[in-house]
């Protein structure tokens, strides 16, 4: 156990606990699933925390908020045992995944400054889209390949009554035009946004009816203010990890 662990005040769990709202069992917890460092023993076997064990579970407590419960306890995991670069690694997804949502987010904004409002209308082609029907359109599978998930997954979208394909009456398979295409890609990207499908069921049906960006509008703000916050939670989680690695030594 390096040198920090052995100097200063001695901790008892329910010290680390009082404060921020935890049970002495949930510092225990975290111990055991490495996010705090190992701590000593007393002969009687209780367990002896310092002001480190307290700056990793500030960290920890800071960190969840911007990268979320697994990848957070991943980061102190991995700088507790020594493998700086892999926390370097885990918290470069976070922001990448960060900027994903974000361009993510530009996206749906985008798609719906371009809704036609004739689109919920008629099915119409679907240019490029690849093993079409003859009635115009694209089947289920090359749908689900555009928006890389499964044709599982527009099925459930289609229950739900977020997707309304119509049936090819050649084949009987499901055929998606125009407005069921956009509605895909629109409940794909609030998906990805966050939203449940019972929160995003009435805002698809407000903008088949108002075909444009207004019925969203409060739905957007909203997000770009999650995304907002999980920046800055990052940044002040950041600030606590780089206050542990340096007393780490």
């Amino acid at each position: 156990m390096g040198r920090n662990l052995q100097s200063g005040e001695r901790l008892r769990p329910v010290d680390l606990a009082r404060g921020h709202g935890l049970s002495a069992q949930a510092v225990r917890n975290y111990e055991g699933a490495g996010i705090l460092p190992a701590a000593d023993r007393t002969p009687h076997g209780y367990r002896v925390y310092t002001p480190l064990h307290a700056r990793a579970l500030r960290t920890f407590l800071a960190l969840v908020p911007g990268h979320g419960h697994q990848t957070a306890t991943a980061i102190m995991r991995a700088v507790n045992e020594g493998a700086q670069e892999e926390a370097f690694r885990l918290v470069d997804e976070s922001h990448a995944q960060l900027l994903e949502d974000r361009r993510t987010l530009r996206a749906v904004e985008s798609a719906l400054r371009d809704l036609d409002p004739g689109a919920a209308h008629g099915p119409g082609p679907v240019p490029g889209a690849g093993s079409e029907p003859e009635s115009g359109g694209v089947f289920i599978g090359p749908l689900a390949g555009k928006l890389g998930i499964r044709p599982a997954t527009l099925r459930k979208w289609e229950r739900a009554r977020l997707v309304r394909p119509h049936r090819d009456p050649r084949t009987g398979y499901r055929v998606y035009g125009e407005a069921d295409v956009r509605d895909a890609r629109l409940v794909h990207q609030l998906r990805r946004g966050g939203y449940l499908l019972e929160q995003i069921a009435p805002l698809v049906d407000r903008v088949r009816t108002a075909g444009g960006l207004e019925p969203l509008e409060a739905a957007l703000r909203d997000w770009h203010g999650r995304l907002a916050a999980r920046g800055r939670a990052m940044l002040a989680g950041a600030a606590e990890l780089d206050a542990y690695l340096r007393e780490r030594g």
